[in-house]
Protein backbone atom coordinates (compact mmCIF):
# COMPACT_ATOMS: atom_id res chain seq x y z
CA UNK A 1 0.00 0.00 0.00
CA UNK A 2 2.58 2.23 0.66
CA UNK A 3 4.35 2.06 -2.56
CA UNK A 4 0.99 2.52 -4.63
CA UNK A 5 0.59 5.67 -2.36
CA UNK A 6 4.22 6.79 -3.53
CA UNK A 7 3.52 6.07 -7.06
CA UNK A 8 0.52 8.09 -7.12
CA UNK A 9 1.66 10.60 -5.55
CA UNK A 10 4.64 10.88 -7.77
CA UNK A 11 2.24 10.38 -11.09
CA UNK A 12 0.17 13.52 -9.68
CA UNK A 13 3.44 15.86 -9.12
CA UNK A 14 4.83 14.83 -12.40
CA UNK A 15 1.38 15.72 -14.22
CA UNK A 16 0.98 18.88 -12.44
CA UNK A 17 4.48 20.42 -13.02
CA UNK A 18 4.18 19.27 -16.60
CA UNK A 19 0.69 21.04 -16.59
CA UNK A 20 1.77 24.13 -14.94
CA UNK A 21 5.00 24.39 -16.94
CA UNK A 22 2.76 24.55 -20.26
CA UNK A 23 0.32 26.96 -18.88
CA UNK A 24 3.11 29.66 -17.77
CA UNK A 25 5.23 29.14 -19.85
CA UNK A 26 5.19 32.44 -21.58
CA UNK A 27 4.90 33.69 -17.95
CA UNK A 28 7.94 31.52 -16.88
CA UNK A 29 9.80 33.59 -19.97
CA UNK A 30 9.15 36.85 -18.80
CA UNK A 31 10.28 36.25 -15.31
CA UNK A 32 13.38 34.23 -16.45
CA UNK A 33 14.12 38.13 -18.58
CA UNK A 34 13.78 39.29 -15.68
CA UNK A 35 15.62 37.63 -14.02
CA UNK A 36 18.86 37.74 -16.00
CA UNK A 37 18.52 41.36 -15.82
CA UNK A 38 18.80 41.60 -12.10
CA UNK A 39 21.53 39.48 -12.10
CA UNK A 40 23.31 41.44 -14.17
CA UNK A 41 22.26 44.89 -13.29
CA UNK A 42 23.43 43.55 -9.64
CA UNK A 43 26.78 41.88 -10.99
CA UNK A 44 27.28 39.34 -9.03
CA UNK A 45 31.04 38.14 -7.61
CA UNK A 46 32.16 34.26 -7.24
CA UNK A 47 31.14 31.51 -9.75
CA UNK A 48 28.88 29.38 -7.14
CA UNK A 49 26.40 32.37 -6.97
CA UNK A 50 26.02 33.07 -11.14
CA UNK A 51 25.51 29.58 -11.14
CA UNK A 52 22.82 29.02 -8.74
CA UNK A 53 21.10 32.15 -10.40
CA UNK A 54 20.43 30.15 -13.74
CA UNK A 55 17.41 28.30 -13.99
CA UNK A 56 16.68 24.65 -12.10
CA UNK A 57 16.31 23.29 -15.62
CA UNK A 58 19.31 25.28 -17.11
CA UNK A 59 21.73 23.81 -14.62
CA UNK A 60 20.37 20.07 -14.51
CA UNK A 61 18.15 18.79 -17.21
CA UNK A 62 19.86 20.52 -20.38
CA UNK A 63 23.46 19.18 -19.45
CA UNK A 64 21.87 15.49 -18.44
CA UNK A 65 20.15 15.74 -21.89
CA UNK A 66 23.03 16.60 -23.56
CA UNK A 67 25.44 13.50 -21.92
CA UNK A 68 22.51 11.20 -23.03
CA UNK A 69 22.52 12.85 -26.70
CA UNK A 70 25.73 11.88 -27.03
CA UNK A 71 25.73 8.65 -25.93
CA UNK A 72 22.31 8.38 -28.40
CA UNK A 73 23.72 9.67 -31.05
CA UNK A 74 26.67 7.31 -31.06
CA UNK A 75 24.51 4.27 -31.19
CA UNK A 76 21.58 5.59 -33.43
CA UNK A 77 21.89 4.14 -36.95
CA UNK A 78 22.28 7.06 -39.18
CA UNK A 79 18.75 5.96 -41.48
CA UNK A 80 17.02 5.91 -37.99
CA UNK A 81 18.07 9.87 -36.83
CA UNK A 82 17.63 10.81 -40.59
CA UNK A 83 13.75 9.87 -40.19
CA UNK A 84 13.57 11.30 -36.53
CA UNK A 85 15.12 14.57 -37.98
CA UNK A 86 12.27 15.11 -40.70
CA UNK A 87 9.33 14.20 -37.92
CA UNK A 88 11.19 17.43 -36.37
CA UNK A 89 10.98 19.28 -38.80
CA UNK A 90 7.18 18.16 -39.67
CA UNK A 91 6.62 19.09 -36.28
CA UNK A 92 8.43 22.63 -35.96
CA UNK A 93 11.58 21.60 -33.96
CA UNK A 94 9.44 21.46 -30.63
CA UNK A 95 12.22 22.92 -27.40
CA UNK A 96 14.55 22.79 -30.31
CA UNK A 97 15.40 19.46 -30.41
CA UNK A 98 17.61 17.55 -32.39
CA UNK A 99 17.37 13.92 -33.26
CA UNK A 100 19.68 12.43 -30.05
CA UNK A 101 17.63 14.72 -28.24
CA UNK A 102 14.60 13.50 -28.92
CA UNK A 103 15.43 9.44 -28.74
CA UNK A 104 17.27 11.10 -25.21
CA UNK A 105 13.58 11.80 -24.00
CA UNK A 106 12.21 8.86 -25.32
CA UNK A 107 14.29 6.44 -23.85
CA UNK A 108 14.21 8.12 -20.21
CA UNK A 109 10.69 8.67 -20.65
CA UNK A 110 9.80 4.96 -21.08
CA UNK A 111 12.29 4.16 -18.77
CA UNK A 112 11.21 6.34 -15.98
CA UNK A 113 7.76 4.74 -16.72
CA UNK A 114 8.86 1.59 -16.75
CA UNK A 115 10.49 1.69 -12.66
CA UNK A 116 6.69 3.25 -11.89
CA UNK A 117 5.15 0.31 -13.43
CA UNK A 118 7.72 -1.69 -11.85
CA UNK A 119 6.68 -0.08 -8.25
CA UNK A 120 3.32 -0.29 -8.48
CA UNK A 121 3.83 -4.15 -9.46
CA UNK A 122 4.58 -5.08 -6.22
CA UNK A 123 1.36 -4.84 -4.49
CA UNK A 124 -1.16 -5.91 -7.93
CA UNK A 125 1.11 -8.62 -9.09
CA UNK A 126 3.30 -10.18 -6.53
CA UNK A 127 4.75 -13.20 -9.08
CA UNK A 128 8.20 -12.67 -11.11
CA UNK A 129 6.71 -13.26 -14.22
CA UNK A 130 3.78 -10.76 -13.65
CA UNK A 131 6.39 -7.83 -12.53
CA UNK A 132 8.40 -8.61 -15.20
CA UNK A 133 5.22 -8.36 -17.93
CA UNK A 134 4.34 -4.70 -16.46
CA UNK A 135 7.76 -3.58 -16.18
CA UNK A 136 7.88 -4.28 -20.26
CA UNK A 137 4.02 -3.24 -20.79
CA UNK A 138 5.56 -0.10 -18.81
CA UNK A 139 8.40 0.57 -21.14
CA UNK A 140 6.20 0.49 -24.05
CA UNK A 141 3.76 2.69 -23.46
CA UNK A 142 6.30 5.33 -21.77
CA UNK A 143 8.09 4.76 -25.48
CA UNK A 144 4.85 4.89 -27.33
CA UNK A 145 3.67 8.21 -25.14
CA UNK A 146 6.36 10.36 -26.17
CA UNK A 147 5.75 9.52 -30.08
CA UNK A 148 2.04 10.21 -29.65
CA UNK A 149 3.60 13.15 -28.72
CA UNK A 150 5.51 14.30 -31.40
CA UNK A 151 2.49 13.28 -33.81
CA UNK A 152 0.41 15.38 -32.09
CA UNK A 153 2.81 18.15 -32.09
CA UNK A 154 3.55 17.44 -36.28
CA UNK A 155 -0.74 17.69 -36.33
CA UNK A 156 -0.62 21.16 -34.74
CA UNK A 157 2.05 22.84 -36.68
CA UNK A 158 0.99 21.42 -40.26
CA UNK A 159 -3.11 22.73 -39.39
CA UNK A 160 -1.85 25.88 -38.29
CA UNK A 161 0.43 26.34 -41.86
CA UNK A 162 -2.64 25.33 -43.50
CA UNK A 163 -4.96 27.87 -41.46
CA UNK A 164 -2.12 30.58 -41.89
CA UNK A 165 -1.59 30.56 -45.57
CA UNK A 166 -4.42 31.95 -47.47
CA UNK A 167 -4.07 35.07 -45.11
CA UNK A 168 -0.51 35.53 -45.32
CA UNK A 169 -1.12 35.14 -49.11
CA UNK A 170 -2.99 37.92 -49.33
CA UNK A 171 -0.62 40.47 -47.25
CA UNK A 172 1.57 39.15 -49.97
CA UNK A 173 -0.88 40.15 -53.02
CA UNK A 174 -1.18 43.15 -51.50
CA UNK A 175 2.24 44.13 -50.72
CA UNK A 176 3.58 42.93 -54.39
CA UNK A 177 0.64 44.91 -56.12
CA UNK A 178 1.71 47.62 -54.22
CA UNK A 179 5.25 47.71 -55.82
CA UNK A 180 7.43 45.68 -53.25
CA UNK A 181 9.20 42.70 -54.34
CA UNK A 182 8.71 38.99 -53.66
CA UNK A 183 11.73 39.01 -51.11
CA UNK A 184 10.47 42.32 -49.44
CA UNK A 185 7.22 41.47 -49.31
CA UNK A 186 7.95 37.97 -47.73
CA UNK A 187 9.74 40.45 -45.52
CA UNK A 188 6.58 42.42 -44.81
CA UNK A 189 4.52 39.43 -43.60
CA UNK A 190 6.75 38.37 -41.58
CA UNK A 191 6.61 41.49 -39.62
CA UNK A 192 3.11 41.77 -39.64
CA UNK A 193 2.04 38.49 -38.88
CA UNK A 194 2.69 35.61 -36.09
CA UNK A 195 2.37 32.20 -36.11
CA UNK A 196 4.54 29.24 -37.05
CA UNK A 197 3.76 30.11 -41.11
CA UNK A 198 5.66 32.94 -40.24
CA UNK A 199 8.94 31.28 -38.69
CA UNK A 200 9.04 29.39 -41.30
CA UNK A 201 9.12 32.18 -44.13
CA UNK A 202 11.71 34.25 -41.49
CA UNK A 203 14.05 31.11 -42.16
CA UNK A 204 13.45 30.99 -45.66
CA UNK A 205 14.67 35.00 -45.66
CA UNK A 206 17.39 33.70 -43.56
CA UNK A 207 18.73 31.80 -45.51
CA UNK A 208 18.19 33.24 -49.04
CA UNK A 209 21.01 36.03 -47.01
CA UNK A 210 23.16 33.17 -46.30
CA UNK A 211 23.92 32.64 -50.44
CA UNK A 212 21.07 30.15 -50.98
CA UNK A 213 19.06 30.55 -54.33
CA UNK A 214 15.19 31.59 -54.11
CA UNK A 215 14.21 28.04 -55.93
CA UNK A 216 16.53 26.67 -53.14
CA UNK A 217 15.29 28.33 -50.35
CA UNK A 218 11.59 27.90 -51.18
CA UNK A 219 12.27 24.21 -51.97
CA UNK A 220 13.71 23.60 -48.94
CA UNK A 221 10.47 24.96 -47.39
CA UNK A 222 7.94 22.85 -48.72
CA UNK A 223 10.81 19.96 -47.62
CA UNK A 224 10.89 21.19 -43.74
CA UNK A 225 6.94 20.90 -43.07
CA UNK A 226 5.27 18.62 -45.44
CA UNK A 227 2.15 20.60 -45.77
CA UNK A 228 0.59 20.15 -49.40
CA UNK A 229 -1.02 23.63 -49.50
CA UNK A 230 2.57 25.22 -49.41
CA UNK A 231 4.28 22.29 -51.12
CA UNK A 232 1.68 23.81 -54.21
CA UNK A 233 2.04 27.31 -53.90
CA UNK A 234 5.96 27.00 -54.24
CA UNK A 235 5.76 25.18 -57.25
CA UNK A 236 3.24 27.71 -58.42
CA UNK A 237 5.70 30.36 -57.68
CA UNK A 238 8.64 28.69 -58.96
CA UNK A 239 7.41 28.56 -62.72
CA UNK A 240 5.95 31.94 -62.41
CA UNK A 241 9.11 32.87 -61.46
CA UNK A 242 10.81 30.67 -64.64
CA UNK A 243 8.49 31.75 -66.79
CA UNK A 244 8.36 35.89 -65.91
CA UNK A 245 4.57 35.87 -65.34
CA UNK A 246 2.96 38.02 -62.80
CA UNK A 247 3.53 37.35 -59.22
CA UNK A 248 0.46 39.16 -58.05
CA UNK A 249 -1.55 37.01 -60.13
CA UNK A 250 -0.57 34.03 -59.39
CA UNK A 251 -0.85 34.76 -55.57
CA UNK A 252 -4.01 35.57 -55.94
CA UNK A 253 -5.37 32.74 -57.99
CA UNK A 254 -3.30 30.76 -55.38
CA UNK A 255 -4.93 32.46 -52.31
CA UNK A 256 -8.40 31.88 -53.63
CA UNK A 257 -7.47 28.32 -54.24
CA UNK A 258 -6.23 28.07 -51.08
CA UNK A 259 -9.31 29.38 -49.31
CA UNK A 260 -11.36 27.05 -51.28
CA UNK A 261 -9.54 23.93 -50.09
CA UNK A 262 -9.45 25.67 -46.62
CA UNK A 263 -13.51 25.61 -46.57
CA UNK A 264 -13.93 22.58 -48.29
CA UNK A 265 -11.67 21.27 -44.93
CA UNK A 266 -14.18 22.66 -42.82
CA UNK A 267 -17.19 21.28 -43.99
CA UNK A 268 -15.36 18.21 -44.01
CA UNK A 269 -14.95 18.13 -40.37
CA UNK A 270 -18.58 19.24 -40.10
CA UNK A 271 -19.90 15.99 -41.88
CA UNK A 272 -17.81 13.64 -40.01
CA UNK A 273 -18.75 15.30 -36.59
CA UNK A 274 -21.87 13.01 -36.13
CA UNK A 275 -20.37 9.90 -36.92
CA UNK A 276 -17.33 10.85 -33.98
CA UNK A 277 -20.22 11.36 -32.00
CA UNK A 278 -22.08 8.19 -32.12
CA UNK A 279 -19.01 6.40 -29.81
CA UNK A 280 -19.80 8.50 -26.54
CA UNK A 281 -23.50 8.50 -26.98
CA UNK A 282 -23.38 4.92 -27.67
CA UNK A 283 -20.76 4.44 -24.53
CA UNK A 284 -22.24 6.87 -22.07
CA UNK A 285 -25.29 8.64 -23.14
CA UNK A 286 -27.88 5.86 -24.15
CA UNK A 287 -27.12 3.56 -20.90
CA UNK A 288 -28.52 6.22 -18.90
CA UNK A 289 -31.62 7.16 -20.81
CA UNK A 290 -32.15 3.26 -20.57
CA UNK A 291 -31.68 3.24 -16.92
CA UNK A 292 -33.89 6.17 -16.42
CA UNK A 293 -36.81 5.07 -19.34
CA UNK A 294 -36.62 1.35 -18.28
CA UNK A 295 -36.02 1.06 -14.94
CA UNK A 296 -39.93 2.17 -13.12
CA UNK A 297 -40.76 -0.66 -16.10
CA UNK A 298 -38.48 -3.52 -15.07
CA UNK A 299 -39.24 -2.48 -11.06
CA UNK A 300 -43.38 -3.00 -12.11
CA UNK A 301 -43.02 -6.39 -13.89
CA UNK A 302 -40.65 -7.68 -11.09
CA UNK A 303 -43.34 -6.81 -8.51
CA UNK A 304 -46.19 -8.10 -10.67
CA UNK A 305 -44.35 -11.44 -11.31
Amino acid sequence: MPLIIIGVFVSIFCLAWVSLDYLFAHRMTIWKRLDDMRTHATEIKGGVEEELQVDFKERIFKPLLKKMSVLAQKYTPVRQKDFIEKRLDYAGRPFGWEAPDFISVQYAVAAGTAILAYILSWAGAPSLGNKILVTTGGFILGYIFVDLLLRSSTSRHQKAIEKELPDMLDLMTISIEAGLGFDAALQRVVQKSKGPLSVEFNQSLQEMRMGKTRREALKDLGERNGVDDLSKFIEAITQADQLGVSLGNVLRIQSDQMRILRRQRVEERAMKAPIKMLIPMVIFIFPTIFVVVLAPAMIQIMETL
